[in-house]
């Protein structure tokens, strides 16, 4: 079975999953990059903040609608840098 997810859909996924204050989805069929901005990436490590983005998109992953993803994470004072 061929399953299709949108951006939106992963979009929002993150937006209230992880209460973040903003999150940009784009992707070229299965393979999604994504920036996501919330203050739950305060003070973690690089490799722990990406770790969280996974941790909402397993299911995704798992079923094969997310085949690879690029993860760019901030918190919204990174960001407004």
């Amino acid at each position: 079975m061929n399953l299709i997810i949108d951006n939106n859909t992963i979009k929002d996924t993150l937006i209230a999953t992880l209460a973040l204050k903003e999150a940009h989805v784009s992707s070229n069929g299965s393979h999604f990059q994504i920036i996501a901005i919330g203050d739950v990436f305060s003070g973690l490590s690089r490799v722990k903040k990406q770790k969280i983005v996974y941790e909402v998109l397993t299911t995704y992953i798992t079923d094969s609608r997310i085949h690879s993803v690029s993860i760019r994470t901030y918190t919204p004072e990174e960001w407004v840098r």
